[in-house]
């Protein structure tokens, strides 16, 4: 018996506007609305609409066949403010009954490797953003760019989850296969891992005309679920759901394949679909150690795409230093700001991996260099704290006429 577990990220940043060092002190919006609007809007038509009409067709049709998604409380927030027949269409996929909700960090931030606290509040706020979107109380947890260790499986344990979301990498994995579920050293929670190879086939190899399986129809890749009974009792297929009509254009056939796939899966008696929650019922195999942290991105499966540079681990560093103050400003605006500047994407625009990855990195990059990303990032960094600074000096002199009077 093999279990099939499709798991879909939802994400799109709130990128910056172009920020010199002149508009430093003139009260210039950070971000970027138009842009944001039009590449939402986009993404939405190429996307989210006829993924989601063709996923609502296809669970109406098969009851057997699952799917579950993350979405990133950035996302949700831009389609409740520029998309919300987008929202209700992924609001009707849930409503089905064989869709799950994950949880994860509200701003799809890098908090876990900088500060603990803000990591378990981004966590909270997203739990409450999906009972309030969604109705559904997050069970498995999937951390930002699928960055994983033990101790992220201890803290998350500790916080309720049932399971765990990570890459299947080969350093980590071994002879082991990721067909399995496992629990993680010294941690009773269960770990469900990605297949890489079979997820990468759909998500970057799909229409590669220089693949040597190309073109992948739903028949071949169903023959290579099938050959994992015996060898494995589930298969995680983790990806954006972007991949779908975005990264992977219609002309491609990928809608298509995704249509014709349950019912090719299902064909083999011994094949079903499970959710995440649902897997972690599984009895786990063996623990896996996993002292150091990996991630889903690039061939090293680490996390050099976000902190590869001096640039990169810069900017981060500088921002969680003002933690503290920015949270005694009691001020809900700034810490918004503060927590949406967290996001990983501002810090993977500032990457200068430029060989195997390199054409990935430079795809997705809003920016005409890593650099320019930096600069502009840095530059709304510095107007940030000088208001954050206003805000203090005020709020002592505030404090200082209560006590005087």
């Amino acid at each position: 018996m093999v279990s099939v577990c499709f798991y879909f990220q939802v994400h799109q940043p709130k990128r910056l506007q172009k920020y010199s060092v002149f508009d430093i002190g003139t009260n210039k919006s950070y971000f970027d609305d138009t842009k944001n609007k039009t590449v939402l809007e986009k993404v939405a038509q190429k996307c989210y609409l006829p993924a989601n009409r063709l996923l609502l067709q296809l669970l109406k049709k098969y009851p057997e066949f699952k799917v579950s998604y993350s979405f990133s409380g950035i996302v949700l927030e831009q389609f409740e403010q520029y998309a919300p027949d987008v929202l209700q269409t992924f609001q009707e996929l849930a409503d089905t009954g064989q869709v799950e909700i994950l949880g994860e960090t509200h701003h799809h931030s890098l908090a876990f490797l900088y500060s603990k606290k803000e990591f378990k509040e981004q966590i909270s706020l997203h739990d409450k953003k999906i009972k309030k979107v969604f109705n559904q109380s997050p069970k498995v947890f999937r951390n930002t760019e699928l960055i994983y260790n033990n101790e992220l499986a201890k803290l998350v344990e500790k916080m309720g989850y049932k399971g765990v979301l990570a890459e299947g990498a080969d350093h980590i994995l071994d002879w082991r296969s990721p067909n399995f579920v496992y629990t993680p050293k010294n941690s009773k929670i269960k770990l469900l891992l990605k297949n890489y190879k079979l997820s990468d086939d759909i998500a970057f190899r799909f229409s590669s005309q220089y693949w040597t399986e190309h073109p992948l129809q739903a028949p071949k890749f169903a023959q290579w679920i099938n050959a994992i009974n015996g060898n494995g009792t589930n298969v995680n297929l983790f990806m954006d759901y972007e991949t779908f009509g975005e990264h992977q254009w219609q002309s491609t056939g990928i809608f298509n394949f995704l249509e014709h796939l349950p019912s090719e899966i299902l064909k083999h008696l011994d094949n079903n679909f499970k959710t995440p929650s649902e897997l972690t019922k599984l009895r786990p195999v063996a623990e896996l150690d996993v002292p150091h942290v990996i991630s889903w991105a690039d061939v090293e499966r680490d996390t050099s795409a976000w902190l590869g540079n001096d640039m990169q681990r810069s900017a981060i560093q500088k921002l969680y230093e003002i933690e503290q103050q920015v949270k005694s400003s009691k001020s809900e605006s700034l810490i918004n700001t503060w927590r949406k500047l967290q996001t990983s994407d501002h810090f993977y625009y500032m990457c200068t991996k430029w060989f195997n990855d390199g054409d990935v990195h430079k795809y997705f990059n809003p920016y005409d260099s890593p650099y320019e990303a930096f600069i502009t990032y840095m530059n709304v960094f510095n107007d940030f704290t000088k208001k954050l600074k206003e805000v203090s000096t005020w709020q002592r002199k505030k404090q200082k006429l209560t006590v005087n009077v």
